[in-house]
């Protein structure tokens, strides 16, 4: 028997209050904190789970999980998985790196990003978790939707026989720019390589971001990524006019490189239709582009100390581009099988953010012979 609607749904106030305290002591920290709100919130959520794990850091963690996915994408929601924590491999981060890293987000310094951006995003938060709570109160939904199971591990090993080969394809569940110690990392782009702006939520936009060099404040002060692609731009055919589908540019990493990664290879497989602000990608450019990744990795592997040998891969034309990411994987593993076919050794990455991806992604390979 349920109580009150009213009596269950905190207010918003206080929910507020206590989200500023979980942005300040970060998620490992939870059970040190008094969150008389939160834990009213925390508690229907394990009571809808019989079971789940019964602590209440666990259910204040999944209401904040759901309020955050529900935000619907964007910078608004990967803002709010930053500066909360909730972003995988973050949960232990500092609460200034963590803020500093949702700023970069909207590109802005954390100076102005506490003043300004961050009580908004704690407020749609706040928001979400209030909704959240008068409908489990009052019975039209529950408060957690998605199953524990959803909490995928952050990285995915999968053992394959390919060609008679066994390798290994390793799935990344997590935004980009938290990649470390690959060779190589291709980004999606358009036919024009001009690059998305650094506060959009895309592939590219995170790697322009996270190559670029920051003065004190946080601000972009060398613009690394797109720098170069102008560079190459004006080599390779001059400014407004597009390349082929399938061309691939490389750049440097630029500050991307403290974290070991080497090189970006873009792929120009997006091509805009005239007079909209929409893309078309075609199954036939993305296996191109792929084909010419690989012949550009084992042009330049040799050149580099260590020789570059690992590469990862997005999903893509699958963002804006529009192509399914069913079928944006197939054009890819494409290039990537005919490669191993001939024997080369490279080591092959995915990543992508969504777990649901994750989990098509794998059951893609199963079917194309992973063992586990």
């Amino acid at each position: 028997m349920r109580s009150s609607p009213h009596a269950l749904v905190p207010d918003y106030t206080a929910l507020l209050e206590e989200l500023r305290k979980v942005r300040r002591a970060g998620l490992v920290r939870l059970r040190q904190l008094e969150l008389p709100a939160l834990t009213s919130v925390g508690t229907a959520c394990r009571t809808g789970h019989a079971a789940a794990p019964r602590g209440i850091g666990w259910g204040i963690e999944q209401a904040l999980r759901t309020a955050v996915a529900r935000l619907g994408g964007g910078t608004l929601q990967e803002a709010a998985e930053f500066a909360l924590g909730l972003a995988q491999g973050t949960r232990d981060w500092p609460a200034s790196d963590r803020r500093r890293r949702a700023a970069q987000v909207y590109g802005v310094s954390p100076e102005r990003f506490r003043k300004h951006h961050e009580p908004m995003v704690l407020g749609q938060i706040a928001d979400q978790l209030v909704q959240l709570t008068a409908a489990e109160a009052t019975g039209h939904a529950p408060l957690i939707a998605s199953s524990p199971a959803r909490l995928a591990p952050s990285h995915r090993h999968l053992r394959m026989r390919v060609s008679g080969r066994a390798v290994i394809v390793t799935v990344h569940v997590h935004s980009v720019d938290l990649l470390r110690d690959i060779d190589v990392v291709v980004a999606p782009t358009n036919t024009y390589f001009a690059l998305p702006a650094p506060y959009k939520s895309s592939v590219s936009a995170a790697l322009r971001r996270a190559g670029a060099r920051r003065d004190p404040a946080g601000g972009i002060a060398e613009d690394h990524l797109q720098a170069e692609l102008t560079q190459w731009v004006a080599r390779h055919g001059g400014p407004g006019r597009p390349a082929d589908a399938g061309t691939v540019a490389v750049t440097t990493a630029g500050a991307l490189g403290h974290q070991g990664i080497r090189r970006i290879y873009h792929a120009a497989v997006a091509v805009p239709r005239p007079g909209t602000n929409e893309y078309e990608v075609q199954p036939a450019d993305v296996t191109r582009a792929m084909a010419r990744v690989f012949a550009l990795l084992s042009h330049e592997s040799g050149r580099h100390d260590p020789p570059l040998r690992s590469l990862c891969l997005p999903l893509l034309g699958a963002g804006r581009g529009g192509l399914e990411p069913a079928a944006s994987f197939t054009a890819v593993w494409a290039a990537v099988e005919a490669e191993w076919a001939r024997g080369a050794e490279w080591e092959v990455h995915f990543v992508v953010r969504n777990p649901d991806r994750a989990d098509l992604l794998q059951r893609m390979l199963g079917e194309l012979g992973a063992v586990r």
